[in-house]
């Protein structure tokens, strides 16, 4: 669950419509360019590590201390979202990535990349995303109308969700030419966000005098008081650690499996195309549904499908199987995502964007280098039906605790989200 944005007085341009805002498309265009290719990395990056280490538990190790950059970085970087230039922080994070993922490809091509250099190219990415999320969050609030935010929160999962149906089978294709084409994807995409991001014109902050004139510390003190203070985040943090933990640590077990049984890499991308291709039309239903349904009650629903549905792999452990329930496991989840990060960008203030972003962050982060480890080290002493059963088990629980929060429980439609927000 993601947290952007509050109430801005006065967001930029917001009579105009949402598919006429330049700003808000520039951002949208950038980034959905840097996801297809992070995607296409991304797809590359189990097969190359097992490539290299042999091991599935290493492979996992690799992907482990790729996650533990967002997880140091995130908190000091909800900080300087609110303090510092957001699109001068866009830039320089893309700019990063940009540099980090040509070398990996560049040393791939040359048959010298190593498994740890792989992990350091990882470490350092993930800082930069940690850098990127929570000023990406703010910048599009920035230009976004508070009575836009739904929408606008759909066409975010859209994004991701195209962005996954065209990327595994391009790093299918780029993998089977050669495995470090992958990564100059990747490089391709951040590029992309420097030249989009430098087009943007307008501000992407509010007034910073006040929080520059604030010591970090504080700053960081004042966002972790919002969230203890705030029911929905204190008391849904750890089921939101569980539920990624599991999530993550299915997908990923389930990777690994078909990585060692030598599965083709074009079948493995396939199951990346039919979940993005279900999220892509879970977004396009996502905007209608949060009008017609209340947001917690979605949010409750959308994850018990994915608990079903995993339930279902454990069952139905081959290829069709996981494809199959796949195609359900996910068709909820944009709406849940944009339910409940659309309705935690309505209320929380502007000012606190970048830090309640850093901190609700955790929920994921936390648990984000634990999944492949876990998920390697079940696969290699139990195999893959006892890993998917506890992995199962354990999110049908989160799913039940998450119906027992009653904060959650009571998020309305998005027309009753501005009452809430928090001073």
């Amino acid at each position: 669950m993601t947290t952007p944005q509050a109430s801005v007085s006065a967001p930029a341009q917001p009579q105009i419509s949402l598919w006429r805002n330049r700003p808000y498309l520039l951002l949208m265009s950038g980034k959905t360019t840097q996801i297809i290719g992070e995607g296409v990395g991304t797809f590359a990056v189990p097969l190359v590590a097992f490539g290299l280490t042999h091991s599935v538990v290493l492979a996992g190790v690799v992907a482990a201390v790729g996650e533990a950059g967002s997880l140091l970085a995130t908190l000091p970087a909800g900080v300087l979202a609110d303090r510092a230039d957001r699109r001068g922080l866009l830039i320089a994070a893309a700019v990063v990535g940009t540099a980090l993922w040509s070398f990996a490809a560049l040393a791939g091509l040359a048959g010298a990349l190593t498994a740890w250099q792989l992990a350091i190219v990882l470490f350092g990415a993930s800082v930069a995303t940690a850098v990127f999320n929570p000023a990406e969050v703010g910048a599009i609030r920035a230009v976004v109308a508070t009575d836009q935010l739904a929408p606008a929160m759909a066409a975010v999962q859209g994004r991701s969700a195209a962005a996954a149906l065209i990327a595994s089978p391009i790093g299918g294709v780029l993998y089977a030419v050669s495995r470090a084409l992958p990564f100059a994807a990747t490089a391709i995409g951040h590029l992309a966000v420097v030249v989009c991001t430098g087009l943007v014109r307008v501000p992407l902050n509010g007034d910073r005098v006040q929080a520059k004139a604030a010591h970090p510390v504080e700053q960081l003190k004042e966002g972790i008081r919002f969230v203890a203070r705030l029911p929905l985040l204190r008391n849904s943090l750890w089921l939101i650690m569980l539920i990624n933990l599991t999530v993550n640590g299915t997908l990923i077990a389930v990777n690994l499996q078909l990585v060692r049984t030598h599965t083709a890499p074009l079948l493995i991308g396939l199951l990346d195309t039919v979940a993005g291709a279900v999220m892509l039309l879970g977004s396009v239903i996502a905007g209608p549904l949060l009008k017609r349904v209340p947001s917690g009650l979605l949010a409750i629903v959308g994850l018990g499908v994915t608990a079903a549905a995993f339930l279902g792999m454990s069952v139905v452990h081959d290829y069709v199987g996981y494809l199959v329930f796949l195609a359900f496991a996910f068709v909820l989840i944009p709406a849940v995502n944009s339910g409940i990060g659309g309705y935690v960008t309505a209320i929380v203030p502007d000012e606190l964007q970048g830090r309640v972003n850093s901190v609700s962050s955790l929920g994921y982060l936390a648990v984000a280098p634990l999944a492949p480890v876990v998920a390697g080290a079940l696969l290699a002493q139990l195999g893959i039906v006892p890993t998917l059963w506890i992995f199962s088990a354990a999110l049908a629980a989160g799913v039940v605790g998450t119906a027992f929060v009653k904060e959650i429980r009571r998020i309305g439609s998005p027309d009753t989200w501005a009452a809430d927000a928090r001073p």
